[in-house]
């Protein structure tokens, strides 16, 4: 790997880093606002509004014609990467069933995963719109 090579992808690896840090303390704090009695709501709406960003995100540099890879990872990769949280979903939706809550656990899977893509497409739609 060249000097320039190397300085470019730690730039990158900064980047991501940083963006990884702030995303992980804003799902910190949303989550603890959000916990509401034996429901994970915070962890479903870092899921949505995390997945919404990252299709209005993705959709609008598409549109647009700008497609900065510092920005892709800073935002997609570090920031959006790390508020959004599939493994907490994933723990908490096993728990529903260890404890033999079926019902409380699919409907934990039913709403991360469909309203997940519901807000990319709505982040899609909202860029499109705004691109003209």
């Amino acid at each position: 790997m060249k000097k320039g090579e190397f300085l470019s992808e730690f730039k990158m690896l900064i980047l991501i880093g940083a963006g990884g840090f702030m995303g992980a303390a804003m799902r910190y704090y949303m989550s603890g606002l959000l916990t509401r009695g034996d429901f994970p709501y915070g962890t479903l709406l870092v899921n949505i509004l995390g997945s919404f960003i990252l299709g209005f995100l993705l959709f609008s540099s598409f549109y647009s014609g700008y497609d900065s890879p510092e920005i892709r990872g800073f935002l997609a990769i570090g920031l959006l990467g790390a508020f959004t949280t599939m493994s907490t979903f994933s723990f908490e939706t096993l728990e529903f069933f260890n404890t033999r809550e079926f019902w409380t656990g699919g409907v934990n899977i039913i709403l991360n995963v469909g309203l997940s893509i519901t807000g990319v497409y709505s982040g899609k739609v909202l860029a499109l719109i705004m691109s003209g």
